[in-house]
């Protein structure tokens, strides 16, 4: 999902040697950034945008109002390789021919082990409390649950408490909720982009509000010490930036480990952009989505809960979810656990709307507290499981001479197919992208990420191997006809066939 460029504001930058590679892995140990330098006439880098998703659209149906018509284009817009995927979904023995999807991000890993839990007997219950309408908020005995879960895997330092849980159907409906409770319609929320793009969606549809991109670079400068980080000085610059356009920002949205970078924040930058947001009494939504999705044990993750004590607590808002961790994102199941009683009550007057059956809450209850089989079955295998599959398309990559970042964490790799773009435009990715739907195989383009930057990807890599081997034999296909292409096209003075190369163009 992109959003539209009200104004945009650009600061000098500089490329570095072999140290902004850091983080980005190739076939040879390079990076696309140490071959570029700055000419001095070339145009600084943009450093945020104001995003109005819906500037350019206009009214095309005469039955529904200028609200459903944006909802309507929403979906007309974002949703086309998701809905070409369901139409001719891969099957192995019904459908061999069909899509493979490694666009979205969801875990298909550990059905089996998922499948054999929730077949048990204890899951199984029905009784007349649970047919009938519950406490918004969640049940009792389901709030309870998660507190205990979370204090445990969140690692907080005290237990969490239950009447500061809120339980609805899914992140989705928490951005949504989130974003109306908090924001007037107009206003805005800062966000390091690449981020997922359905967030746009998310915040817009029902509270009308909007996104300040806090662009992020794959070059390495100044103090930074990774690609694509997000620094203070950033979220400074954008919220300086969007004010300076009339637009009121309400607060900062973190994914953590974030989607589609993999990144994981150190316990330090999460003290830093806390502290920024009490600076400007700023609201701080924390996705923690894929926090028990970190699978490299040299990586460690750091909860926001996890904190001894929160700058501005009541501005601090965590939302998980078992749709990536559990791999059940049919379930729709979602957590918000908050220390504002008013944002609760608001959000849970939502949840009318947004609320789970009585039966999947029980379900949940007991998942939740069958911690040994977490522990000892789950995560192990589930975390195991991952390395491999991220083991494979990391190879792939590599062999491919293919820059991506490799973070540990997540269901995907971001990669850096630039090179195989004529020019470095969104045009061009476009039509790589519209090239591997083609030949079957769905990924994700950095576009709908808001990446500044054509030709990044994100493959997702949690699924069963046969599928991934198939996935990537068709991106390669793909991808060696692009380059035969290449070698075949007749040379040109004035554009050489290659992607983008950072920021920096020669």
């Amino acid at each position: 999902m992109s959003t539209l460029c009200q104004k945009e504001t650009r600061t000098p930058a500089t490329c570095l040697g072999s140290g902004s590679a850091q983080g980005l892995h190739t076939s040879n140990g390079d990076d696309v950034e140490r071959e570029c330098s700055r000419k001095p006439d070339q145009k600084p880098l943009k450093r945020y945008r104001v995003g109005d998703p819906t500037a350019m659209f206009s009214p095309n149906s005469p039955h529904l109002s200028s609200r459903g018509s944006i909802i309507k284009w929403f979906w007309d817009s974002a949703e086309e390789g998701y809905r070409t995927y369901h139409m001719d979904e891969y099957d192995e023995d019904k459908n061999p021919n069909g899509i493979i999807n490694l666009g979205t991000s969801e875990n298909k890993l550990c059905f089996d082990l998922l499948t054999r839990r929730l077949s048990q007997s204890d899951m199984l219950r029905v009784e007349p409390s649970l047919l009938q309408y519950p406490d918004w908020r969640g049940r009792p005995f389901l709030r309870e649950e998660v507190a205990r879960f979370l204090s445990f895997y969140c690692k907080s330092p005290a237990p969490l408490k239950p009447e500061n849980v809120v339980v609805l159907n899914g992140c989705a409906s928490l951005f949504s909720a989130l974003a109306t409770v908090l924001c007037e319609a107009g206003e805005a929320f800062l966000i390091p982009a690449p981020y997922y793009g359905s967030i746009t969606q998310h915040v817009c549809l029902y509270g009308g509000v909007r996104l300040v991109c806090v662009y992020l670079d794959s070059e390495v400068t100044g103090l930074e010490t990774r690609p694509f980080q997000l620094t203070v000085e950033k979220l400074e610059m954008a919220l300086q930036g969007a004010n300076s356009e009339g637009v009121k920002v309400k607060g900062l949205i973190l994914i953590n480990p974030h989607n589609p970078l993999g990144d994981v924040y150190s316990l330090g930058e999460l003290q830093e952009y806390l502290d920024f947001a009490k600076r400007h009494e700023l609201h701080v939504i924390v996705d923690e989505i894929y926090l028990l999705s970190v699978f490299e044990k040299s990586v460690e993750f750091h909860s926001v809960l996890s904190l001894e004590r929160l700058p501005d607590s009541q501005r601090t808002h965590v939302m998980w979810a078992a749709s990536k961790d559990f791999g059940m994102s049919g379930i729709r199941f979602g957590t918000l656990y908050t220390e504002n009683r008013d944002v609760a009550t608001a959000v849970a007057s939502l949840c009318r709307y947004h609320s789970l059956s009585g039966l999947v809450q029980y379900q949940m209850a007991q998942l939740f507290r069958d911690r040994d089989w977490i522990n000892q079955v789950y995560l192990p295998e589930n975390h195991a499981r991952l390395k491999a599959a991220h083991t494979y398309v990391s190879e792939e990559l590599r062999a491919l001479g293919i820059p991506f970042l490799s973070r540990g964490a997540g269901f995907f790799i971001w990669a850096n197919l630039g090179k195989y773009l004529p020019e470095a435009t969104f045009e061009q990715e476009m039509l790589l992208w519209r090239r591997f739907l083609d030949n079957k195989v769905l990924l994700s383009f950095g576009k709908a990420f808001e990446c500044k930057e054509p030709g990044w990807f994100r493959l997702v890599f949690s699924d069963r191997m046969h599928r991934l081997r198939l996935g990537m034999q068709r991106v390669r296909q793909v991808l060696e006809g692009e380059s035969q292409v290449a070698a075949d096209a007749p040379s040109c003075q004035t554009q050489e066939p290659r992607g983008p190369r950072s920021h920096c163009e020669d």
